[in-house]
Parts: structure tokens; sequence; C-alpha cells
């Protein structure tokens, strides 16, 4: 008797909870898109409740860097099987869009990695004054000296990193040490494997040449502005190492991007990043046409 009383009383809690859920029109949308019944949809009121949270974040996101679900770039959706509902991550838009990236960036990576000075496209008068420069570059660097690298931003798919890759691969024959970054990447391997994070950061940090890629397409944290990206410059500029950069943005673009916050110190840690990375480079831009159509 006393079962049967508590089970009453829980199923009515139940139903109150859901019935005050399906106030939500997005909530009703959802269940009548599953297409499971009220009974079997009001026991999973507390999960579906978090879909459709996770589901208002994106209608307002922008873009990975502002995505507030719990699973960057995902939505932890339902899906009815029999009697029960099953939640999984579903990939947003714009983290399909990273997929893809992600997915031309290794297939470019052979390209790169057989990259040569001589195969260079010198057709393109937009890029003239970057090839000329990599031109000195690679007839006066000495490794013992201090020399700047490159800031090369412009607009996607112009051969920024193409460009850069050739100069280290015809460097690296007179056993000058080179490594080539993407940013984003190196930051999710970092957070995966802290075992090796000392050893990683003193590599870069000594490494002859190094290239760190699509800088402004991470997600900006203090950790990763701070402790990663502003460590690494730091030591290299002391070392006097020469680094090398590719961006989709500009200089004045890069430190609104670093910026988390409009608050005085965070602009102060923004902006010192920014120095750090005109101290080491010579800013050049290109726009040429996006040769990866």
């Amino acid at each position: 008797m006393f079962m049967e009383i508590r089970n009453d009383i829980n199923s009515k809690a139940l139903r109150a909870n859901y019935d005050k859920a399906c106030n939500d029109a997005m909530f009703k949308k959802l269940v009548k898109t599953i297409g499971v019944t009220n009974d079997i949809a009001m026991k999973y009121t507390s999960s579906l409740e978090g879909t459709v949270c996770e589901l208002k974040n994106c209608a307002n996101c922008s873009g990975l860097i502002y995505c507030k679900n719990r699973l960057e770039g995902h939505v932890m959706y339902p899906q009815a099987h029999g009697k029960q509902i099953i939640f999984s991550y579903a990939p947003c838009k714009y983290e399909k869009e990273r997929k893809e990236k992600e997915k031309n960036r290794h297939t470019r990576e052979k390209d790169i990695l057989n990259a040569k000075m001589s195969d260079i496209d010198v057709t393109d008068k937009n890029r003239y004054e970057v090839i000329k420069w990599l031109k000195n570059f690679y007839d006066t660097y000495d490794k013992n000296g201090n020399f700047k690298g490159l800031y090369l931003h412009g607009n996607f798919g112009c051969g920024k990193t193409y460009l850069v890759s050739a100069l280290f691969n015809e460097l690296s024959k007179r056993r000058v040490s080179t490594e080539i970054v993407y940013f984003p990447e190196l930051l999710r391997d970092i957070k995966s494997d802290f075992d090796t994070f000392g050893d990683r950061m003193e590599y870069l940090e000594e490494v002859d040449l190094l290239l760190i890629d699509d800088i402004g397409a991470e997600k900006v944290t203090e950790w990763s502005r701070d402790e990663i990206l502003g460590t690494i410059l730091q030591k290299r500029m002391n070392n006097y190492k020469a680094t090398f950069f590719t961006s989709n943005l500009n200089l004045q673009e890069l430190e609104s991007h670093l910026r988390i916050n409009n608050y005085s110190d965070d602009e102060i840690k923004a902006r010192r990043i920014l120095e750090r990375v005109k101290q080491l480079t010579v800013d050049m831009e290109l726009i040429s046409e996006n040769k990866r159509k």
C-alpha cells in the first residue's frame, strides 16, 4: 500500500514537471519531433529541458568560441528507441565546418611537407613582396643571429602556410630545426596529454624556426593566451628565435580576438601578447586568389 502511494506521488510529480516544461513552445516542438507519447517523454523531462537549453544557446551563437554547451560544438540530442529516448551528441554547423577544415588541413599536409621555394607561383603580383621577403630571409638567415620572423595575414586559402613551409623546408636542408604547429590543435593536444607538457613547451621555445599556423582560429582562454602562447613567445624573444605566424586576422583584429572581456587588466594582457608578436615579426598582408577552390 505504501509503495503504491509513493509511486502515485512520484507519477504526479513527473506529470507536473512535464506539464510545466510544455509551456515552452520549443520543448513541445522537440517532443513532437521525437515522436514519442507524453507518458514516455515525461520520464525524460529534465534531459529534454537540457537539450532545449542547448538548442537555444545554438540559436544565438555566432561561432565555436562562443559555445555555451556542455560539449563545445555539440548538442545532446534525443532520439526515440521503442519506449526509450536515447541521447547522443550531434555536431552543430560550426563544428561541421571545423571538421571539414580539419579534413582539408590534413589533405594539405603532404603538399606542405613537400613545399619548395622553386615551386612557388610567382605569376601572382599580389605575392611579390612576400616572396621577395622570404627569399631575402633565406639568403641571409643565420640561426645564431637575431632575425625577425613574419606575421603573414590575409584571406582564407591564399597560400600563407604553403609559402612559409617552403621557406622552412629549404632551410631545414641547412640543418636548421623547424616546426609548424596548427595552434588550435596544439592547444587540444596539450590538454589531452599533460604528461608531455614540459617537454613540448621546451621544444617550441627552443626550435630554430617556429610557425604558429592559423592563430586567431582558437578559442581564447586565459590559460591558452597567457600560459601557453605568452610563455612560448616570451621564451623565444629571450632566446632570439625567429617566429612566424599565419592568420586570417590583421594585428588589430588579433588584439580584439585575444581579449576575453572588456576589463582593463584583460586588455593589458591581450596587448602584451600583441606587443610580443610585433617584436618577433615583420607584419605583411597577402590578399590573393583562394587556391583551395
